[in-house]
């Protein structure tokens, strides 16, 4: 629409946003103490604000209009009258231009400048009266949309849970140096979605890709004013707005277009989302949109002094779930994300912070309560990041059935033990085998548990075998930020060593061991973007706001990241090949009817079974596991029995190398060797096969793989 408009409806209360029914648009706005609202309408470059229009009309706490004359395009915004009355959680200022919570997008970038602060800066209080300058040049438009585009056949794959392997990814930083994808789509949708991207995706034979936040966010000012983005995006200000920065075209079609193009190449599309606290920040933080919508209702406020916000999240504000418009929020985007874009699943960032009720984390709470019994919502991937920075906030192994978690105590078992430290064969134990002392108890199966050793919050793998400490000096923050302890081990020089072949050669053996046991244990392993080709951070361990080539990227690789993709690749086609590897209940333990085998030993060097004495022995570092096929106890879809060859894992953290007897429990056999993390490619190059009772030579630092060729009959 280029001109004032010549009509205003009524419309409807309902759906919240701007809706397009293809003769005009209806606008709604939820705000339960306005005073009054107006929409905003501006000019095709968002420059110019053309026309004010007052809402007069509400029906249950939500303001509407109807626009006849009103096209997709159309840009808008609100401003929203009421109590300027922070004493009283109130911090309504019509001087400032708000974004629609509900909008599919969102155009233009944030422009920081003092506007756009709802209190006059320089107060000591900060917020003892409000701003007047009007804010709407420094913030960006809600835009409306036409929704049609042409899915076809295109369905969520709805890939199995034990058949998953996920790679996390940015956006930006996959493509952004990578030459094979053409310049104008790298770092964007399109540059996902291009046929180099998918090749590689589909080489290494991961099953689904978890995007880092797509929904549109901001950068903070004072990243912006120190030469720096907040890169990760985790600053959310729009829940279904795909991230603009993102598009080589500016259509949001060109995300849906990345979504088929992976489904139709059997990849799933999981988002990192972000609905635990927005952009805004703490009090003294920008009026971009919720804060002054109606700030009382969106965030969860000190009671005795609703001036200030609860904060379970570490970056100043907490949405208030216990509010059924801010759920309604968080499930129509959630909602949205799944039918209208077609994506297959979500990881919640500091997912207890929305399960928090009056305070403490309630695993029955209204958030949880609302995705279990919603027929779209509880059947997507729904993954907790189970932890947040409230009393109480720690959760892994606490959510309900239904959702899997990020296990970080996987991650750091992982680490320790590789790292030399000792007493650790018994937890080892139930993190290789799916964690059943945190899922089993409740009904949840293996597939509970997404394994992880890196992901973006930390070093990455290169940096976890090359660092002993975190560098974080170009984050301008006195390299105070980021995790301490990441238990990391350089291998005796700090940083890269071009020149030091026995240092380069050890530290690429450590991530291939990583590499195998991420990717050989039970329940879901999570790969972090770059690690299959030594991707490092300079040591960064908190990368968030380098947008730039210390987190994108390096496709440039020489003869040992080569080497690495190619081992990494055939380790996933391994785990995909045998279900072994990816069972869909616990091992029990014990002998399975019809097989006169246990489908589980746990085994010393000298091939016999571990006794209970010798779980707790400090000074062990070497363990043996060996999984019987033919002892699944399991069926596919169409109640078949499921079997499969049976494996051999042989682990040894020791700084010396163990004679690992080959064992006797299925009689007179041979065992073939699949891996041995000693060797680039994982393959011994002088012995193939090692039989019954013989000694394999298990190296110093170094996993073993063998699987068993042939039984007595």
């Amino acid at each position: 629409m280029n001109g004032a408009s010549s009509a205003v409806w009524p419309g409807v209360p309902y759906p919240l946003g701007a809706s397009w029914d293809g003769e005009g648009v209806n606008f709604t706005l939820f705000s339960e103490h306005a005073e009054k609202v107006e929409l905003c309408l501006f000019d095709a470059r968002g420059r110019r604000e053309i026309e004010r229009i007052n809402m007069r009309w509400q029906t249950d706490q939500v303001w509407h209009c109807y626009l006849p004359e009103a096209r997709p395009g159309q840009l808008y915004g609100f401003r929203v009258h009421g109590p300027y009355d922070p004493e009283n959680g109130h911090r309504f200022n019509p001087n400032k231009l708000l974004l629609d919570p509900h909008a599919k997008d969102i155009a233009g970038a944030l422009h920081w400048n003092d506007a756009l602060f709802g209190y006059t800066i320089g107060h000591k209080a900060e917020d003892l009266s409000s701003d007047r300058r009007n804010s709407a040049r420094g913030v960006p438009k809600s835009r409306v949309i036409d929704s049609a585009f042409t899915w076809g056949d295109d369905t969520l794959l709805r890939t199995a849970w034990h058949d998953t392997v996920i790679y996390e990814l940015h956006v930006k930083g996959f493509t952004m140096r990578n030459p094979q994808v053409p310049q104008p789509y790298r770092g964007t949708y399109a540059g996902l979605a291009s046929e180099p991207a998918i090749e590689h995706l589909k080489r290494l034979g991961v099953t689904a890709v978890e995007l880092m936040p797509v929904h549109s966010f901001v950068s903070d000012r004072h990243l912006v004013e120190n030469g720096l983005r907040n890169y990760w995006g985790y600053n959310t200000i729009g829940y279904f707005a795909p991230h603009a920065a993102y598009s080589a075209t500016g259509d949001i079609n060109e995300f849906k277009t990345m979504v088929k193009r992976l489904h139709s190449n059997g990849i799933e599309v999981i988002l990192d989302v972000v609905y635990n606290h927005t952009a805004e920040g703490n009090h003294m933080g920008p009026t971009l949109c919720f804060r002054g919508i109606d700030n009382a209702a969106y965030y969860r406020l000190l009671a005795d002094n609703p001036r200030y916000y609860m904060d379970y999240t570490g970056c100043g504000n907490t949405l208030n779930v216990m509010h059924p418009r801010v759920l309604q929020l968080i499930t129509d985007s959630l909602r949205y994300w799944v039918l209208e874009m077609h994506v297959d699943g979500f990881r919640f960032d500091l997912a207890p912070a929305l399960a928090r009720e009056a305070h403490a984390v309630d695993r029955f709470g209204a958030f949880l309560d609302i995705i279990h019994q919603d027929p779209v919502l509880s059947q997507v991937k729904l993954i907790a990041e189970p932890w947040d920075l409230g009393e109480g906030g720690y959760q892994v192994g606490n959510f309900p059935v239904g959702w899997t978690e990020w296990n970080n105590r996987y991650r750091d078992s992982m680490r320790a033990y590789w790292k030399g430290e000792g007493s650790l064969i018994g937890e080892m134990a139930y993190r290789i085998t799916g964690s059943s002392d945190l899922y089993a108890q409740s009904g949840r199966r293996p597939y509970a548990s997404i394994n992880f050793v890196t992901c973006h919050d930390g070093f990455t793998l290169e940096d976890l075998v090359s660092y002993n400490d975190k560098h974080n000096s170009e984050n301008l923050e006195g390299n105070r930020d980021g995790e301490s302890n990441n238990l990391s081990w350089n291998m005796g020089h700090e940083g890269p060593t071009p020149k030091n072949l026995n240092i380069i050669n050890a530290r690429t053996q450590q991530k291939r061991n990583f590499l195998t046991m991420l990717l050989l244990s039970q329940g879901v392993p999570m790969l972090l973007a770059g690690d299959e080709m030594g991707r490092t951070q300079s040591g960064n361990n908190n990368a968030y706001c380098q947008d730039n080539e210390t987190s994108w990227l390096d496709w440039d690789l020489d003869v040992h990241d080569k080497d690495l993709l190619t081992f990494v690749c055939r380790l996933i086609q391994l785990r995909n090949k045998h279900p072994v590897f990816h069972r869909r209940h616990f091992f029990q333990g014990r002998h399975i009817m019809g097989a006169n085998v246990k489908d589980i030993f746990w085994l010393r060097p000298d091939g016999e079974e571990m006794t209970r004495k010798e779980w707790d022995q400090h000074h062990a570092r070497c363990l043996g596991l060996l999984m019987h096929g033919d002892a699944i106890e399991e069926h596919d879809e169409r109640g078949r029995g499921i079997r499969d060859d049976s494996f051999l894992l042989c682990l040894n953290a020791d700084s010396r190398s163990v004679a690992f007897r080959m064992p006797r429990h299925v009689g007179i056999a041979r065992w073939g060797v699949e891996i041995d993390t000693c060797f680039a490619d994982g393959k011994r190059p002088d012995r193939r096969t090692f039989n019954t009772g013989e000694n394999y030579p298990l190296q110093e630092r170094s996993t073993v793989l063998l699987r068993l060729m042939r039984s007595p009959r």
